[in-house]
């Protein structure tokens, strides 16, 4: 197989399997707090999924399904009219109403969301929340006392969705790969950096519509475009929302190795594409490159 038929493969090999698992637990979940907060059972009203599944750059990797659950207003008023966190209390209420579902299953919280794990190692992140009239969400942070908090991925998530359709699906496949690179080289990297990282490079690079063809290139110029981060920058704006999106390390030194790693493979490939060249991609990439 030549280049663009590897990388083709690649992605392929990325791909979520659990879709329809996943699909029938994030509606169960939100049923069951319909029917809790609301007075209603359905398994779409109130709820979005977020992070890189509601991005659409999660990867068989991934196993945090994130997903923001509003509240009606009236409870935000109950909520912060307690005497000491209420958003303690307003996790706990939810955390609760989840077991009713999910009852063998160890519901927790970390001060934000109450967590869902599930034995095949899918974990559920459920987001309270309430809805702003611009579309974003105030939510708890049971922490440090309790304070209010806003988030907006609407716009994010419809920016992305919008980039990648101008880019022929590239850039969520860009993402995608970039998990990859992000777990084989434990890269101290967010996903929700490296998406924002992957819409800023890609938004102006010359080769941002092709096909599989040029994804060697577009990994060897991703990883020099990612060495050539400002080291002391500490966080960079969100496409659509413009969020602060914070660095949990420096990761230029690693792109930059992956830099060279690439041109050496983009090299062999000038050449004859074989052997020695999916080597190179695997060492940056992983076994789920093909051999």
């Amino acid at each position: 197989m030549g280049v663009g038929e590897d990388f083709k493969t690649f992605c392929s090999n990325l791909a979520i399997a659990k879709r329809a698992t996943i699909s029938d637990r994030y509606e169960l979940i939100t049923r069951r707090l319909n029917l809790e907060f609301w007075n209603t059972d359905s398994k779409t009203y109130h709820s979005i999924q977020a992070g890189s599944y509601g991005r659409g750059t999660a990867t068989v990797k991934t196993s945090d399904v994130d997903m923001v659950f509003w509240l009606p207003y009236a409870d935000y008023v109950r909520f912060n009219g307690y005497a000491g966190n209420g958003q303690s209390a307003m996790l706990q209420e939810v955390r609760t109403a989840i077991k009713k579902t999910y009852s063998v299953t160890n519901v927790g919280g970390d001060g934000q969301v109450v967590v869902v794990p599930f034995d095949d190692g899918i974990i559920f992140e459920v987001l309270p929340a309430f809805e702003n009239g611009d579309g974003g969400f105030t939510y708890g942070d049971a922490n440090g006392g309790g304070t209010w908090k806003i988030t907006n991925p609407r716009p994010e998530i419809a920016e992305i969705n919008t980039m990648d359709a101008t880019c022929n699906g590239n850039l969520k496949a860009l993402a995608k790969m970039a998990r990859a690179w992000r777990h084989v080289w434990a890269v101290p990297i967010s996903g929700h950096l490296l998406d924002t990282l992957a819409y800023q490079f890609i938004r102006s690079y010359e080769h941002r519509n092709k096909s599989y063809l040029y994804y060697d290139f577009m990994s060897r110029d991703f990883f020099a475009f990612l060495s050539d981060q400002s080291e002391t920058q500490q966080y960079w704006l969100s496409p659509g929302a413009g969020q602060y999106v914070w660095k949990s390390g420096n990761f230029q030194y690693k792109a930059k190795q992956c830099r060279n790693i690439a041109m050496t493979a983009c090299e062999y490939q000038a050449d004859r594409y074989g052997w020695a060249a999916r080597q190179k991609w695997r060492e940056i990439y992983g076994t789920k490159f093909p051999g």
